[in-house]
């Protein structure tokens, strides 16, 4: 089992806090599901007072940029600091700082596991999730500027740059230097076990096929929507609904339009492709 930093690594609405749920139900090993207001992994590398805390300064008083400077070292502190794997949540893209070197270093990572949606029902949780138009959600997902964080509605938060989706999802899958396993969302829902057992795997950790079953039935999404139900989940946006909408894949079909599909394929098309969403006739395979 190594230690370092393990990136659970994602555009917004892609499965990050299922993951997240299964992990620590995971580890515990406990006898009844993990309360998701109190999930091991809700350590976040984008958490504005963690940062302050490693590095005595107030995030408040930094730029971007200068934020970005300091965030390599930051992480490098907080891996010496840990003797088992950690795993923090980012929604960053991976990039380099304005000194060159990458956000998210080496020297502090001992993988990343990268989640990836179709981006035609990532467009219709996210519009859901932020209470924003559909259309309005489509064209962020083409903005390569597209930020998160830094801002009095989302306090607490420093700022993400997410870029587009294509840019955020090829930054992860093409990061150089890193150990980087890339896992459809769709494959988890349809394999879960599978899936679940080959990233605890990848992590390092000891796959007892027994702990695996039991991981994946404290975390079905139907549970995850009763705890939210009967006690709120710290983690959704005051705007939205709910945090645990439908966690289905498909979802976009009857809900976008044709002129809205095109508009996704046109802009995501390539990378579509390569992840296996779209076949060579750009037919949808999800």
């Amino acid at each position: 089992m190594s230690s370092g930093i393990y990136w659970l690594a994602s555009y917004p609405k892609s499965g990050n806090t299922w993951l997240r749920a299964l992990l620590t139900n995971y580890l515990r090993n406990a006898e009844e599901p993990a309360d998701i207001n109190d999930l091991d992994f809700s350590g976040c590398g984008f958490m504005s007072k963690d940062f302050d805390e490693q590095l005595g300064i107030d995030s408040g008083d930094l730029t971007p940029r200068q934020i970005n400077i300091y965030r390599p070292r930051v992480y490098e502190q907080i891996a010496a600091e840990t003797t088992a794997p950690l795993f923090l949540k980012v929604h960053d893209a991976f990039e380099l700082n304005a000194e060159g070197h990458p956000i998210f270093p080496r020297r502090a990572t001992a993988g990343a596991i990268y989640l990836i949606r179709n981006p035609l029902d990532v467009a219709v949780s996210y519009a859901h999730h932020s209470n924003k138009s559909t259309d309005t959600v489509i064209h962020l997902m083409r903005d390569d500027d597209a930020m998160l964080g830094g801002t009095e509605t989302a306090a607490g938060q420093l700022p993400q740059k997410v870029k587009s989706w294509s840019s955020h999802v090829c930054s992860w899958a093409d990061a150089p230097g890193l150990n980087v396993r890339v896992i459809r969302y769709e494959d988890m829902i349809t394999k879960t076990a599978d899936v679940f057992a080959e990233i605890v795997r990848f992590a390092g950790l000891e796959v007892d096929e027994s702990r695996v079953r039991k991981s994946v039935e404290f975390s079905r999404f139907e549970g995850l929507q009763a705890q939210e139900a009967a006690q709120g989940f710290r983690e959704k946006q005051p705007t939205a609904a709910s945090f645990f909408r439908c966690g289905r894949s498909g979802t976009w079909r009857g809900v976008l339009s044709d002129r809205q599909v095109r508009r996704i394929i046109d802009h995501h098309g390539m990378v579509m492709r390569r992840f296996g969403y779209l076949d060579s006739n750009d037919e949808m395979l999800f």
